[in-house]
């Protein structure tokens, strides 16, 4: 029989600490869905800078990752919808931050691909645009493809719903957005979650992330942190 492999129960200031200057780091959700709110705000008030941040917009100056941004902790956003936040527009006029924008479709496909182990993604979005620039351009029958470069990070802070202590993984709602995709393409990946459950809680039919991707796990609003069996 396979041994089972548990994952430990962490408070979010320890897994902040798996976050050191100059990392990458993935941080999931959609605007205010699914971001690991309990995750992000132990990052901010570690104050770890110099960080590349990697994720589908940069909230609000005030909001989750956005606080990041607004606080200077964050060198460099690759994302693929700014707007929201005026700080990171304003710091990348001031030459303080470096920006990579991203059609949305090919942002999550190059995550897909590093996870996946891919070389890249051929895509026809923005083909004769800005965002060829820089980018190789392929031809195949006929049609002009850019190729896009797989996308990881050293960590990725995600949110799911339940845990158990393998850390398997269910989601609701719009926490199913990026972070699933996100949790295959980083060498270090914690898990926000409402719960831990025992092992064999879960519906395995509705276990969407398996354990294998999950280093640590850490519940919503940190009132739970003992490693327990």
């Amino acid at each position: 029989m396979a041994k089972k492999v548990i994952k430990p129960v962490v408070s979010a200031a320890e897994a902040a600490k798996y976050v050191r200057p100059g990392m990458s780091i993935m941080i999931g959700g959609f605007n205010y869905g699914g971001v690991p709110y309990t995750l992000v705000e132990a990052l901010v008030e570690a104050g770890t800078g110099d960080l590349t941040l990697i994720s589908n917009d940069t909230a609000y100056e005030d909001v989750g990752h956005g606080k990041l941004v607004a606080k200077g902790q964050v060198k460099k956003v690759i994302a693929s919808h700014v707007g929201l936040n005026k700080k990171t527009g304003q710091f990348y006029m001031e030459g303080k931050l470096e920006l990579v924008l991203y059609p949305q479709g090919t942002f999550v496909e190059c995550i897909r691909a590093a996870g996946f182990g891919l070389g890249g993604v051929l895509t026809p979005t923005g083909v004769g645009t800005v965002v060829e620039e820089g980018k190789q351009v392929i031809k195949i029958n006929g049609q002009d493809y850019l190729l896009d470069l797989p996308l990881r990070a050293d960590v990725a802070f995600i949110r799911a719903y339940k845990a158990d202590r393998m850390g398997n993984l269910t989601y609701f709602g719009t926490n199913r957005n990026f972070n699933p995709i996100m949790a295959t393409a980083a060498d270090y990946v914690v898990a926000e979650v409402d719960s831990v459950v025992p092992i064999g809680e879960l519906d395995p039919n509705e276990v969407v992330t398996p354990g294998i991707l999950i280093d640590a796990l850490v519940v919503k609003g940190d009132n739970y942190y003992a490693n327990r069996t």
